[in-house]
């Protein structure tokens, strides 16, 4: 018989999984094989020329993001790169939006204006999808400034890659977070290529998470291929933060299967077929779904119903936004300047 994530819940005593409800523990795998079958999918389509523009993919990186906002509530906030499919997923927003916005159609979370590397969400707290390197990082420790100044039990997560942390603007936030203590986490998805740069060849100390010492802040490194160690991780730097308002820098250690983007081969030309095939050994989705199996929480009935349920997800999303209406053109400068109120 098959698992069902509807069955009355039991508390999961295993240590491995640190009593996390079994429900919970289910819907992560889920979530987790939803970002993947949905960014297989986008690949698909971008090749079919229906999405536009660039489009950067988050497979490999799911367990990030999964863990990561499991371990925090829905009023708080998120804010991330142009990489954001997964994140998007991860904090709730509908799969149908999401596709209708990378399809550039009305129904999208920016009403088809932003498409795969601005998706955004209000009403989820989901802050962006920015395409500026470490643009958003700023905006991220205003937004903790300001739960700060209203006394709010919130934190604001705010990921990048590993390329934006030799930029000006991270060690500008940086240091103002830890200077004014403002509740925000730093997560840094360092899949080891800044576009096609090798950290290595672009960062002098390549223990990306070391730059905290500097600011006098917390920090730490963890497997990102681990969706339960990035949740410990985070939720220990969620719950400080919430306790005394004070910034956390973590350093999640991952790889992306794809290019940098649609626009990059796989391999490319900076690493080689050898590598990325060694790190797929290490996908963070069957990692998971052996643990599951161990803890006797899932088993093949289970993964081969979810394979179901996640592919008829996926297809809906597609379905919904190929017949979603076009944006009218009308709309061309809604949103995009506020309106003068003549005072």
């Amino acid at each position: 018989m098959s698992t069902s994530t509807t069955e009355v819940e039991q508390k999961n005593t295993s240590s491995r999984t640190m009593g996390l409800p079994k429900k919970t523990l289910l819907k992560w795998y889920d979530e987790m094989l939803l970002i993947r079958r949905f960014e297989e999918k986008c690949a698909q389509l971008y090749g079919m020329g229906k999405i536009g523009g660039f489009c950067h993919l988050y497979n490999g990186q799911e367990a990030v993001s999964t863990g990561s906002i499991g371990a925090i509530t829905e009023n708080d906030y998120v804010i991330t790169a142009y990489r954001d499919h997964g994140h998007a997923i991860s904090k709730g927003i509908d799969p149908n939006a999401i596709m209708a916005e990378m399809l550039g159609k009305s129904t999208g979370t920016t009403k088809g204006k932003g498409g795969s590397m601005h998706l955004f969400d209000h009403r989820k707290n989901f802050l962006g999808g920015h395409a500026i390197v470490g643009g958003h990082l700023p905006i991220a420790a205003g937004v903790a400034f300001a739960i700060k100044y209203r006394n709010e039990q919130k934190v604001i997560l705010c990921y990048m890659g590993d390329g934006a942390t030799n930029i000006g603007s991270f060690h500008e936030s940086m240091n103002m977070a830890s200077l004014w203590k403002l509740p925000v986490i730093f997560i840094i998805e360092n899949n080891r290529y800044g576009m096609g740069t090798s950290v290595e060849r672009s960062s002098a100390v390549t223990d990306l998470h070391k730059r905290a010492v500097s600011y006098n802040m917390r920090d730490a490194v963890i497997d990102g291929h681990d969706v339960l160690a990035v949740y410990k991780a985070t939720k220990e730097a969620v719950d400080h933060a919430k306790r005394t308002h004070e910034p956390t820098l973590l350093e999640m250690r991952t790889f992306r299967y794809r290019g940098h983007s649609m626009s990059d081969p796989i391999h490319g030309h900076y690493r080689t077929k050898d590598e990325v095939e060694s790190q797929k050994k290490l996908d963070p989705i069957e990692l998971f779904a052996d643990i599951l199996r161990t803890e006797g929480l899932a088993d093949a009935s289970y993964f081969k119903d979810a394979e179901k349920r996640i592919k008829k997800i996926v297809e809906e999303s597609v379905t919904f936004a190929e017949q979603s209406p076009e944006p009218p053109l009308e709309e061309l400068y809604t949103d995009v300047y506020r309106e003068s109120t003549g005072e």
